[in-house]
């Protein structure tokens, strides 16, 4: 097993822009699957906290938000543009969602939820790796 100072910086490369890819489609679909019907969503996410100490109002304005902020943050991972930025704001917006999670009981909901801002601090933790997204091609470009 090599240790990490051994590891080809090439393939650290490749594989962040793919897992940053496959998190973008995930998050993207996610968000286009919603984005059409955003007050059918809302709906059914107000039901589903009507029995927590949530303010309505809350859930309403985060079920609101969801859909575009997934397509929004799902595009841009896609793309690799404004990488840091993006994956900050999925961080916290899966950290809402996992909140939400748990206080309706849903384990296995937060538990994929977990694994996702795994995903996203990992992809994080590692965009100094980042060679194959529209942010490297910006920086590449003389001015």
């Amino acid at each position: 097993m090599k240790t990490p100072s051994q590891w080809n910086p090439s393939d650290i490369e490749m594989a962040h822009g793919l897992a940053r890819l496959a998190l973008g489609l995930n998050i993207l679909a996610h968000g286009l699957s919603r984005i059409g019907d955003i007050p059918g969503f809302a709906a059914g996410i107000e039901k589903m906290f009507a029995t927590t100490w949530l303010p309505p109002a809350a859930v309403t304005v985060t079920a609101y938000v969801t859909p575009p902020v997934e397509l929004t943050v799902g595009a841009l991972l896609v793309l690799g543009l404004f990488l840091r930025p993006a994956l900050v704001v999925g961080t916290l917006h899966l950290c809402v969602l996992t909140f939400g999670s748990a206080l309706t009981q849903q384990w296995d909901s937060a538990g994929i939820q977990l694994v996702y801002v795994a995903i996203y601090t990992v992809l994080l933790a590692t965009a100094g790796f980042d060679r194959y997204s529209m942010d490297q091609l910006w920086r590449k470009t003389p001015p």
